[in-house]
C-alpha cells in the first residue's frame, strides 16, 4: 500500500493521519509539536493522551496533552515549559516525509518535526530540529519525549558490562535525580538492561538517564515492543550530567528521552536530532534482564 496522508478529525482537533497500510499516527494541526498517536494500523495508540486536555487549544495554560513532543535542555521552569497551544505556522508535503512547523516559542527557538514512514515496514525517521531565532547565541540540547500509555515496562540499555581485567576506568555513568530511588519495587535493575515499570497507584516519581553508545530505550505494553533509536555521538557533552537517554515515570505516564549534545546556536543557526521508532508484534514483557537478551534484544540486531 502507498503512503497516505489525509485531513482527519482527532480527538476534536484537525490533524494529518499518515499511515502505509501497516502503521499510523495523527499529528494535531491546530495544536503543536504533538505527535498524538501511533501504533499498528487500527490498533491501539502507544502514546498516551491526557483525556482533560483533549480537543483543547490556545489559552495561556500549559497542558501536557500527551503524546510525542519537542523540548530543548537544560530543563528550566522559565524556558523549557512553553506552551504548543497554538496552531502549526507551516505543514510541508515531501515526497517521503512531512515537515511540522511550530510557532517561535517565548524562549526564542522555533521547533520543527520532519515525520517519515517507510514504505513497507513499522518503522519511521523523526528528524527533529531546534533553530535558533534570538538576535544572541544560545546553548540548547534538542530533547525528544515520548509519552508512552499506560502499565507497560521501559528497557534501558546499561554502559557496556566488562571484567575487572580489563576494565580499570570507568566505562559509563549512571545520573539520579532527587527524587530517584533505585530501592523502589519499579526498578529491575540489571546487568545489561534496567527496566522501569509505569505503575498507576505509585505515590513518586522515579527518573534515571544514562550516556549509552546503544542508543535506544524500548517500550513494552500489552505485546507490542516499540523501540526509539538516536545517534549516540562518544566525547560530546550531553545535558543532565551526560545523559543521551533518560526515563521518567510517575502514577499516570512513563516518558522516553533522548537527547542530543549541547550545542551553542548562534542566531538563525539550528540542530538536528534525529530518533528511528520501531514496532514490533507479540513480544513479552520483560521481568528481568534475562527477558530482554531472550526475546528483545534479537529484535533489534
Amino acid at each position: 500500500m502507498p503512503l497516505e496522508n489525509s485531513l482527519v478529525n482527532y480527538s476534536g482537533w484537525q490533524s494529518l493521519h499518515m499511515t502505509n497500510g501497516i502503521i499510523e499516527a495523527f499529528i494535531p494541526l491546530e495544536i503543536g509539536l504533538r505527535v498524538m498517536h501511533f501504533g499498528f494500523v487500527g490498533k491501539e495508540n502507544q502514546f498516551a493522551v491526557i483525556e482533560d486536555d483533549l480537543g483543547n487549544k490556545g489559552g495561556d495554560k500549559w497542558r501536557i496533552y500527551g503524546g510525542h513532543r519537542l523540548w530543548h535542555a537544560p530543563e528550566t521552569r522559565q524556558r523549557t515549559y512553553t506552551m504548543d497551544n497554538a496552531p502549526l505556522v507551516d505543514v510541508g508535503y515531501h515526497f517521503d516525509f512531512c515537515r511540522f512547523v511550530q510557532a517561535i516559542d517565548h524562549a526564542g527557538i522555533e521547533k520543527q518535526i520532519d515525520f517519515g514512514l517507510s514504505e513497507d515496514g513499522a518503522s519511521v525517521t523523526v528528524t527533529h530540529r531546534l533553530i535558533n531565532r534570538n538576535a544572541w547565541h544560545v546553548e540548547v540540547s534538542a530533547w525528544s519525549l515520548s509519552i508512552m500509555a499506560k502499565g507497560g515496562t521501559a528497557i534501558l540499555p546499561m554502559p557496556p558490562y566488562g571484567s575487572h581485567e580489563t576494565n580499570l576506568l570507568p566505562a559509563g555513568r549512571i545520573n539520579l535525580w532527587g527524587y530517584t530511588d533505585l530501592s523502589d519495587k519499579r526498578f529491575t535493575i540489571g546487568k545489561e538492561y534496567t527496566l522501569l515499570r509505569q505503575d498507576s497507584t505509585a505515590k513518586v516519581p522515579q527518573k534515571i538517564g544514562i550516556a549509552s553508545p546503544q542508543g535506544w530505550l524500548g517500550y513494552v505494553n500489552n505485546g507490542t515492543l516499540f523501540v526509539k533509536k538516536a545517534h549516540f555521538i562518544a566525547n560530546a557533552t550531553y545535558p543532565d550530567f551526560g545523559s543521551s537517554l533518560e526515563v521518567f515515570t510517575d502514577h499516570a505516564i512513563l516518558e522516553l528521552e533522548t537527547l542530543s549534545p549541547l550545542v551553542t546556536l548562534a542566531p538563525n543557526a539550528q540542530i538536528e536530532h534525529t530518533e528511528e521508532w520501531r514496532l514490533f508484534d507479540n513480544v513479552p514483557t520483560p521481568q528481568t534482564n534475562q527477558d530482554v537478551i531472550d526475546h528483545i534484544a534479537p529484535l533489534l540486531g
